[in-house]
């Protein structure tokens, strides 16, 4: 039985491991928002810009976050080199902006004209989102060379 379960993480490793920090990426996401709410706090209340800006920091060190995590221990990236890098951060950062304009394009037709539930559909864009930055990220980011 614990062999089997052994074989099992070892064989799912990477969907395992990209759940994992997709969970702390949220929180880094979440928690960074939620504390800029609350410095920001009544200042938010006389300028609605300021949590647009609160979101697109918190959003944009959950990417950061998640890059690093996914580049180390999902995808085990071997690229070298601060070009290669830049490269692979790049097309990290490209496929998570189209992954929001997904989701917010799915908010504008989904909720505000077909009046769907918010939450409805943000488990939906949720879902839908995980699984193409999963394949972004493995098929074109972090893709491995075929050995010859």
């Amino acid at each position: 039985m614990i062999e089997k379960i052994k074989n099992l993480l070892i064989r799912y490793r990477e969907v395992i491991l990209y759940l994992i920090f997709g969970g702390l990426t949220t929180v880094v996401d979440w928690g960074l928002s939620f504390l800029l709410y609350h410095f920001w706090g009544e200042a938010i209340k006389a300028n609605v810009l300021l949590i647009h800006g609160a979101n697109v920091i918190a959003w944009a060190a959950a990417v950061l976050f998640a890059f690093i995590t996914n580049r180390i221990w999902v995808f085990e990236s071997q690229k070298k080199g601060f070009l290669p890098v830049l490269g692979e951060l790049g097309s990290f950062a490209g496929g998570r902006v189209m992954t929001l304009l997904l989701q917010e394009a799915m908010f504008v037709i989904f909720f505000d004209i077909l009046g769907i539930n918010e939450f409805i559909v943000k488990i939906v864009a949720a879902v839908l989102v995980i699984i193409l930055n999963y394949v972004i990220s493995k098929l074109i980011v972090f893709r491995k060379k075929k050995e010859q």
